[in-house]
C-alpha cells in the first residue's frame, strides 16, 4: 500500500473515496471507510436517523419558540405527563435525560418563578409548578401536546398500532444489539 496515493485519495475531491462520503449522494447503501474495515450503511437505517434528526429538530424549534431550552421544555413537559408534585429521578427515567441536566435546568426554571421544590420522605423532592409556571404552561406546554394528539388523530388505529409497534420493535433491537456488542 503507497501511503502517498492514499494520501491523494482523501485529499482529492474528485476521487471515490469522497463520492462515498458525501451524504447528500444517491447511493442505496452508502459505504463509509473508517480504518481498516468498511460499513455499509443500509439505506433504511439512513432514512430513519434522518427522520429522528427531523423530528428532533422541530422539538428543538419549539423548545426556542417557547424561550427555553430543550431541556427545560422537556421538564415541563414531564410535569404535565407525570403530574404537579413528580420528582427528578422519575423524570429522568422517563425521558433517558441525566440527572444533572435535569436539576441544572429545574435550577433555571426555579429562578424563572416557573418551578418550586417541596421535600418529601427522606432526600426526595417534588417538583411543581408555581402560578406562573402554571400560566407558563398552558400557553406553551398544553398547545403542543394538542398538536401531537392530533397527529394520531390523523392517522388510523391500525396506522397508529402499526407505528408504535414497530418504533418499539426497533428500540428493543437496538438496545438488545447495543448490550451484546
Amino acid at each position: 500500500m503507497n501511503p502517498k496515493s492514499d494520501y491523494n485519495k482523501h485529499m482529492n475531491p474528485k476521487s471515490d473515496y469522497n463520492k462515498h462520503m458525501n451524504p447528500k449522494s444517491d447511493y442505496q447503501n452508502e459505504r463509509i471507510e473508517r480504518g481498516f474495515y468498511m460499513i455499509v450503511l443500509r439505506k433504511e437505517m439512513k432514512e430513519l436517523n434522518k427522520q429522528y434528526r427531523e423530528t428532533d429538530r422541530i422539538y428543538h424549534e419549539i423548545s426556542m419558540q417557547s424561550g427555553l431550552s430543550d431541556s427545560a421544555f422537556m421538564i415541563l413537559y414531564a410535569i404535565v405527563e407525570l403530574g404537579d408534585g413528580c420528582q427528578q429521578k422519575d423524570i429522568a427515567d422517563l425521558y433517558c435525560y441525566s440527572r444533572q441536566t435535569i436539576n441544572s435546568s429545574i435550577s433555571g426554571l426555579q429562578r424563572n418563578g416557573i418551578l418550586q421544590l417541596h421535600k418529601g420522605s427522606r432526600r426526595d423532592l417534588h417538583i411543581s409548578l408555581t402560578t406562573e409556571g402554571k400560566r407558563f404552561v398552558e400557553e406553551k406546554i398544553y398547545p403542543v401536546m394538542e398538536m401531537e394528539n392530533s397527529i394520531f388523530d390523523e392517522l388510523t388505529e391500525q396506522e397508529s398500532e402499526e407505528y408504535l409497534r414497530l418504533a418499539k420493535k426497533i428500540t428493543c433491537l437496538l438496545r438488545e444489539k447495543m448490550n451484546h456488542r
